[in-house]
């Protein structure tokens, strides 16, 4: 079973190495975002998937909320939070972002395997992200890469993140709750959430003038927005 260690403290990561490997663990170990989004989506990870991802959330490069989303985004492999953040809003916020579990530092390593076995059995089973079609819209989760009859669309980062969110539900009713933290990462107390409101309904028309697909996002009034193939839009 390969676990990837995403530690920035190299004391640390070496530590937990030594310990996940000696209770019989594969890991491969990395100390930053961007290698971490390489580990598990990269051409590499193709031919060896990780099974699970221990994540610091206080990378010197990314914001490990951000790297969750990311990795979220591109892989269904389980996500373990491993952080000194213990605040509930930072417990919300990882979960939200995409984590399974959330481990509190320091911890004992009993702890730690505990958790990891029980994600696991939860998750049985997990794929690599799928490319997702509604109606004219194919949506490579792995790729990030967006067609509409065929045709490429260029996405911005926050764009192709909405569309994902959005895809990811299978048709289902997303709040804009929900989208304010899936996307932009608002706590649910942030003062900021008035304006993010204001920046969802933004993108959610630059999604729609890109993707020029009538019907394929679709406003539930009061509720939030969803994925569908081909239906009136009800805007």
């Amino acid at each position: 079973m390969l676990v990837v260690l995403v530690e920035d403290s190299a004391p640390v990561r070496d530590a937990l190495t030594a310990a996940l490997r000696a209770a019989g663990y594969r890991v491969s170990a990395v100390g930053t975002g961007t290698a971490a989004l390489e580990a598990v989506a990269g051409p590499e990870a193709a031919a060896d998937p990780p099974d699970l991802v221990l994540l610091d959330m206080g990378l010197p490069d990314l914001d490990g909320v951000e790297v969750c989303r990311r990795l979220r985004a591109r892989s269904t492999v389980p996500i373990i939070a491993v952080t000194a953040r213990g605040h509930q809003q930072a417990r919300v916020l990882g979960l939200r972002s995409g984590a399974d579990d959330y481990v509190v530092k320091p911890f004992a390593i009993d702890e730690l395997t505990a958790r990891m076995d029980a994600v696991l059995r939860r998750s049985a089973g997990h794929v690599v992200a799928p490319v997702i079609e509604a109606g004219p819209v194919r949506i490579d989760l792995s790729r990030r890469v967006v067609e509409v009859s065929g045709r490429e669309v260029t996405l911005r980062r926050k764009e192709f993140d909405l569309l994902a969110a959005l895809a990811r539900r299978d048709g289902a009713v997303v709040s804009r709750a929900d989208l304010l933290d899936d996307v932009w990462g608002f706590a649910p107390d942030d003062p900021g959430r008035e304006q993010g409101l204001h920046s969802l309904e933004v993108h959610v028309a630059a999604l729609r003038g890109k993707l020029d697909a009538p019907g394929a996002v679709v406003t539930v009034r009061g509720v939030g927005y969803r994925l569908a193939a081909g239906e009136s839009t009800g805007d």
